[in-house]
């Protein structure tokens, strides 16, 4: 593992010394973190103070898909930054023109219009808030299993444990089961009749919430972190054929599952189904400025033709993120990153992985497609146990943390929820990078193998 640069432990302490003093970190207990002072991070990796590189199998938050440090979106930005680095989102600017012709022009269907945000969550407010308006109603449906932010309504949409602390119950959330075959809460035992199931238990919902009441359903295309659940044949475009029955704005959160990550600019691609909101943001620069947003169709937009739409941020459209967007979108076409994503996924990381759950005990299940998966973890195979509990923590969490302990270790810098670890690397990482990561998964994995049964 050999750093980019020169140790320098004194550096990387006093910058863990001013983190400690001033910093408050998010989903954290603060006196109970120990945060990595990173020096520097160039394409797939990234290295600390004390010399140590890792390969990154997270993508930062699953958001760098062409890697770190490019250095073509780096000039972008530091050529807009001499030509105009600010200005408020009323006005036509070039960038940010550019920016949401590029988009729409690969989101599918009439998706062609664009609302900036500074990030996902902000997004799917807004589209939670454009349904709303367009349809006159309040409810919205989202999944048990699925994450759309932190934000107030974003967090009470979301269906893992970090809603729990937040949530009001009165945000006119109503949450239902998505299909997850592995582990069923339909007790199907093929993909068409877990299908079935969750479309006919969906759509019982919506009879006893009442249709009328309910102004959008909310689902990640392919969910992220709450665990890389690839929906079955059929079930997504079941849910759009309900939502035109009964009037109701279907969303798709992209926020994760967009700009290559799948193999294809969005995931919903693969599916062969059009949203009438769509949000996006992580990939859709890399994360190397703030950027996120709602595409939107052509039926909603012209809610607001002459009816002001209520919402904005100061930020939305922020020269600096879109010139990044511009880049990187350019960066993708150019470099066939989408392209390399969906080869990696079908040729070296899927079958990688495969390869690994045959001699795991640990790994239950592996699921994903693209540079998008996820290995299940499980205590016994034959039960599918998770290998710890749900939410768990402290002393319950030890074979997890001895696991990620390990990917660690051999200079693998793994991607953990819960009792799965992720295998995210950047759209554009190199076969060979992947097959290092392949290996020290491999390693970690003889850990987590002494915690079955």
């Amino acid at each position: 593992m050999t750093p980019h640069v020169e140790p320098d432990p004194q550096a990387g302490a006093a910058v863990k010394a001013a983190d400690r003093a001033h910093v408050f970190h998010s989903w954290s207990a603060q006196g109970l973190i120990d945060p990595l002072a990173v020096a520097g991070a160039e394409g797939s990796y990234f290295w600390d103070y004390d010399g140590n590189r890792y390969l990154d199998f997270t993508s930062g938050l699953v958001y760098t898909n062409i890697g770190y440090q490019h250095p073509k979106v780096v000039a972008a930005i530091q050529e807009q930054a001499g030509k105009l680095a600010t200005f408020a989102p009323a006005f036509a600017v070039d960038v940010r023109s550019e920016a949401a012709r590029l988009i729409a022009e690969r989101t599918p269907g009439d998706l062609d219009k664009i609302f900036f945000t500074n990030g996902g969550a902000e997004a799917v407010e807004n589209a939670v808030r454009m349904a709303r308006l367009h349809t006159g109603r309040h409810k919205v449906l989202s999944a048990f299993r699925s994450y759309h932010g932190a934000t107030s309504t974003a967090i009470n949409l979301t269906g893992d444990p970090r809603r729990w602390a937040s949530d009001t119950g009165s945000a006119g959330v109503v949450r239902f089961w998505a299909p997850f075959l592995y582990r069923s809460p339909f007790y199907a035992t093929t993909e068409a009749e877990e299908s079935a199931r969750a479309l006919q238990h969906l759509e019982d919902t919506i009879a006893f919430e009442g249709p009328a009441t309910i102004a959008a359903i909310i689902l990640e295309t392919v969910p992220g972190t709450a665990g890389i659940m690839t929906p079955p044949p059929g079930y997504l475009a079941g849910v759009r054929e309900i939502c035109d029955k009964y009037g109701i704005v279907f969303v798709l959160d992209e926020v994760m599952a967009g700009f290559g990550r799948t193999g294809k600019w969005f995931a919903a691609e693969h599916f062969d189904v059009v949203p009438d909101l769509m949000t996006f943001a992580k990939g859709v620069n890399s994360g190397y400025v703030p950027l996120g947003g709602v595409a939107i169709n052509a039926e909603i937009a012209a809610t607001f033709d002459k009816r002001p739409y209520p919402g904005g941020l100061t930020y939305s459209g922020h020269p600096l993120a879109c010139a990044a967007a511009v880049a990187t979108i350019n960066v993708m076409a150019d470099e066939k990153v989408v392209e390399h994503a969906a080869h990696l996924g079908e040729n070296v990381l899927g079958p990688g992985l495969r390869e690994l759950a045959e001699r795991h005990p640990s790994v239950g299940e592996v699921r994903g497609m693209g540079v998008f998966w996820a290995l299940d973890l499980v205590k016994n195979k034959e039960t599918r146990e998770p290998l710890v509990p749900y939410n768990a923590a402290g002393e319950a969490n030890a074979p997890m943390a001895a696991f990620g302990a390990a990917a660690k270790k051999n200079g693998l810098w793994p991607f953990i929820n819960m009792n799965r670890t992720h295998a995210v690397p950047a759209c554009n990482a190199s076969e060979a990078e992947v097959k290092e990561g392949l290996a020290a998964l491999d390693a970690a994995l003889s850990v987590a193998d002494e915690h079955t049964a």
